[in-house]
């Protein structure tokens, strides 16, 4: 495989990322307030699919859930069922001191779906950029394999903040529900409705991600239904609320729950 297989464009990005655990009705009405100055993402509503990778003793994740300075972890990531046309995603997050650095690789699905079974490595393996070789040292120091898959339905929103502030389209606004996980089937072409609820089903997880500070019109908003930010991370709750109160894990009986 060769380089140009791979589509690198804007691999690495640095910014605000602030999650709001809301009800339904507080996601409508804030949807329609921001409907008003933004616009809906272009594949409208859709499903995001992940696979996290972590150690054999989920280190990575367990490190995450004492709140440090500085985290990381990597996923695989695709959206909705894959065909030939669709782009898988390697992604290294890093965040440090409140702020997301995140380094992407892409591969086009039909490609990816050739790969044997230690997939990641081998998509970071073959081009030399400075993504790929953050993607290798992550891997290399952690020795890490696939560890769970989590899905879930997105609503998005996308902007322009106003340019004498920062760059076009770096104001971006999601909406996450029915998020589900699972411990095996890593695989993107299985349904993604598979796997165990991780929240009720009224609650919806927001996240606000921006170079920098808000527009006025939304810290308004924000106030007026009284949504406020909260830590929270998809993976570290089904680490904290599912597997650590299993210490071994039946698949099958989580599957079932």
């Amino acid at each position: 495989m060769t380089l140009g297989y791979f589509r690198i464009m804007k691999s690495i990005f640095k910014r605000n990322e602030k999650k709001y655990i809301i009800s339904k009705e507080q996601s409508l009405d804030f949807q329609e307030i921001i409907s008003k100055h933004m616009e809906p993402y272009h594949y409208d509503n859709y499903v995001v699919q992940n696979i996290y990778y972590d150690t054999e003793n989920w280190d990575l994740i367990r490190a995450s859930t004492e709140k440090p300075l500085y985290k990381e972890k990597m996923r695989l990531r695709c959206y909705g069922i894959p065909n030939n046309e669709s782009k898988i995603f390697l992604e290294l997050k890093k965040k440090y001191k409140g702020i997301v650095y995140k380094y992407r690789i892409s591969i086009p699905f039909n490609e990816f779906s050739k790969l044997p079974q230690s997939s990641a490595m081998n998509i970071a393996a073959t081009n030399d950029s400075q993504v790929s070789r953050e993607l290798n040292y992550f891997m290399n120091k952690y020795n890490v394999s696939k560890k769970i898959h989590i899905a879930y339905k997105r609503t998005a929103f996308t902007g322009d903040i106003p340019l004498e502030l920062y760059e076009k389209n770096e104001l971006r606004i999601t909406f996450d529900s029915d998020i589900r996980f699972r411990l095996d089937k890593f695989d993107f072409l299985i349904n993604p409705d598979i796997g165990t609820p991780l929240l009720p089903k009224d609650i919806v997880v927001m996240e606000i991600k921006t170079p920098a500070i808000i527009p006025l019109w939304m810290a308004a908003a924000l106030s007026e239904l009284k949504i406020f930010p909260m830590p929270f991370s998809k993976y570290g709750k089904c680490y904290t609320g599912f597997l650590i109160k299993q210490p071994e894990v039946n698949t099958k009986e989580l599957l079932s729950a």
